[in-house]
């Protein structure tokens, strides 16, 4: 999936909840709890979903199944991560439950708050930054809550004595240098041995995985499948072999849940096309065949009269270093009808978009096909979508089907909503924004062209462009996901102050782009760097993407000064001198990261990546950090999931689907844990 991460850092909302909603599910903005939990550098929320009274009773129906066939599958995601996560948390759950001591003690509260940490990044390392978590308890502590525990509440391996699980699992937590980073992503060494997620086995090496899949590509074929994209590579006997994810293979304990849900939600389908859509993806968990999932994936890109909707299985692959194998994730949506027109003109002029781009005419589309863009009300976030969620979403990911049968891109607007309406009146901009005139900018249009932001990046700029006959798609390797974040990210920010978006009314004022410039600039070149611990490079590929761009155009644009940093009380600030020079500068790099991609220039993605991506100014971001801890925000936010709670008639039939948001955020976990946790602590 290529996704847009929210851009802004957000305000922290500290008055109490006078109304959690229950089970009315139009509870007003004004009244709704949106805070369900905050801890460490994370914020909990909670999202609405409008309009569901107005669905059909067949809709909800289907969405609800289409939901339990979300949750189905969260085991999945925590053992990809790491294979040691499944048995992390089932033992921190179960001292959570069960622990008898002081529980407002400085250790149990430590640990507490490592398990919620845990349960957001569904693992032992940070959801974003990649580092591995240091637990505010001791050794010691942990080792009595375990052994007061009865050892049938405990993860262990069959015929392992506690204190042997013991001497394995404590080094995982404790120690900083055993799998201190789930997912590297650049530098001269093994990227893979690097790494400690499970993807890949223990001995397998970078040069071993690149070699085997070269073996299995054939240059000539125009429609490749994606190898490698649903299996573990592991060594059996010396020899690499593939443990498929499928019904029958690994993971089938998660997926025939997810299959049959995914059978129950046929029977409510809208139409044909939807039914044969989730058909086919029954039949690919079934198989774990790579030619059925892209069969799947053309049938998903072409039903596009379906109001509900959804994304079900292993999709993204930012978390594998080499960009192959991907994470397992469920979203489920129905479409917003009056902000899907916004989308609509800008997927009818797809074409146009295309090309005026300022790309090498090469590189483009001769014809866009297939371009279909929504607003959306998510209904269920599941895998990598949650707790932490996109806010937009393009896909296919294979670039022949984006080819020959288009793409669907969404924005998720009971998303962004939340996150609003949780940020209204926290000083941060007041904090970092240079003067009134740009804070009147953002507070006039920053939501506005915040959405189109989105509606341009997932819709065109993920859509835009070709890769040249012959090159390998995945040739980029570990750069890949940040420079396609990039190319998306460009295309949105050079169209975005176009005046055709004020001639089709999609921006309400010629001078409206100017607030995202701002806000974008401003995260990339600063306030995105409170999500880095001080010392630390970039590694998450979305915050590459961002302090590249803003680096790049930056050091360009210095000899006219577009862009300044520009000091007043001992503070630095962001000055945007010339907007239109800006824009030039963002055509220029968006032509050369198009051909890069087109043409596969390993070499040129990589100095690019690295020479603006990655290295951190040390001076600005202890500043940065000094400046935003003062203000008591939490960086990362999240969401909790409404409990969708099935009305039955006398004879056991669901007549209705209704919504509870006042579940907390323990209470989900827990809940989650016991009700959709299917797969063995090892795999």
């Amino acid at each position: 999936m290529k996704k847009k991460i929210i851009l802004m850092i957000f305000m922290t909302i500290t008055v109490a909840c006078t109304n959690q909603g229950g089970e009315d599910e139009s509870a007003s903005p004004e009244s709704f709890c949106y805070v369900a939990d905050r801890f460490a550098d994370i914020e909990v929320l909670r999202y609405q979903i409008p309009a569901f009274e107005s669905l059909s009773q067949q809709q909800k129906q289907l969405i609800y199944h289409l939901s339990e066939a979300a949750l189905m599958g969260r085991d999945i995601l925590y053992d990809q991560n790491n294979r040691y996560n499944l048995a992390i948390r089932r033992s921190l759950e179960a001292i959570y439950q069960h622990y008898t001591g002081d529980r407002n003690s400085a250790e149990f509260k430590a640990l507490e708050t490592y398990l919620k940490r845990v349960w957001f990044a569904n693992g032992i390392h940070h959801h974003y930054a990649e580092d591995k978590f240091k637990p505010g308890f001791t050794e010691s502590f942990f080792r009595r809550c375990i052994r007061q525990l009865d050892a049938s509440l405990l993860p262990l391996r069959k015929g392992q004595s506690v204190n042997r699980w013991l001497a394995e699992i404590t080094p995982v937590i404790f120690r900083p240098n055993i799998m201190s980073k789930r997912t590297v992503q650049s530098g001269n060494g093994d990227l893979i041995a690097a790494s400690s997620n499970n993807y890949y086995g223990p001995g397998v090496t970078m040069k071993e995985v690149e070699a085997f899949y070269a073996a299995q590509k054939d240059p000539s074929d125009p429609r490749p499948v994606s190898f490698g994209l649903n299996s573990q590579l592991i060594k059996e006997n010396g020899k690499l072999v593939e443990k498929v994810w499928k019904a029958g293979g690994m993971y089938t304990e998660a997926i025939e849940k997810i299959t049959d849900e995914l059978h129950k939600a046929a029977a409510f389908a809208e139409n044909v096309d939807q039914k044969a859509v989730i058909e086919k993806l029954i039949e690919f968990y079934q198989t774990g065949n790579l030619k059925t999932f892209d069969a799947y994936a053309i049938l998903w890109v072409q039903d596009v009269h379906s109001e509900v909707d959804f994304i079900n299985g292993f999709t993204e692959t930012y978390g594998d270093p080499l960009g192959m194998k991907a994470s397992w994730e469920a979203h489920v949506n129905f479409v917003n009808r009056e902000a899907t027109k916004r989308t609509k003109i800008i997927s009818n002029n797809a074409q146009w978009f295309e090309d005026h781009s300022p790309t090498d005419p090469r590189f483009k589309k001769k014809e866009v096909k297939g371009v279909s863009a929504k607003v959306i009300t998510v209904a269920m976030l599941g895998g990598d979508c949650y707790p932490a969620t996109p806010i937009g979403i393009n896909l296919p990911n294979a670039d022949w089907i984006r080819r020959e049968h288009g793409s669907k891109s969404v924005t998720i607007e009971n998303i962004t909503e939340a996150y609003d309406k949780a940020s209204q009146g926290n000083g941060f901009r007041e904090e970092f924004v240079w003067s009134n005139e740009e804070l009147n900018l953002i507070a006039k249009y920053g939501f506005v062209t915040d959405n189109l932001h989105t509606d341009l990046h997932e819709c065109l700029g993920h859509g835009s462009g070709i890769i040249l006959p012959g090159v390998d798609p995945d040739g980029l390797k570990a750069y890949s996901s940040t420079l396609e974040e990039a190319r998306a990210d460009l295309f949105a920010l050079y169209y975005l102050a176009d005046e055709k978006l004020v001639k089709l009314d999609l921006t309400p004022h010629a001078e409206a782009y100017k607030a995202e410039y701002y806000k974008y600039i401003m995260n990339g070149l600063m306030t995105q760097l409170v999500r880095i611990e001080a010392g630390k490079k970039v590694e998450e590929a979305h915050m590459r993407n961002r302090q590249l761009i803003a680096k790049w155009v930056y050091e360009k644009g210095q000899p006219a000064k577009v862009i300044e940093l520009k000091k007043r009380d001992g503070k630095t600030y962001i000055v945007i001198n010339d907007y239109e020079a800006l824009r030039d500068l963002f055509g220029q790099l968006l032509a050369e990261v198009q051909r890069i991609k087109s043409e596969g220039d390993y070499e040129a993605g990589r100095q690019l990546v690295e020479t603006y991506g990655v290295t951190v100014d040390a001076v600005l971001h202890e500043e940065v950090l000094k400046r935003y801890a003062a203000l008591n925000i939490a960086p990362y936010r999240g969401f909790v999931n409404p409990v969708m709670k099935p009305v039955r008639n006398g004879k056991g039939e669901i007549i209705n689907i209704v919504l509870d948001y006042s579940e907390g955020y323990v209470e989900q976990m827990l809940r989650y844990s016991r009700e959709y946790s299917f797969l063995p602590t090892y795999n």
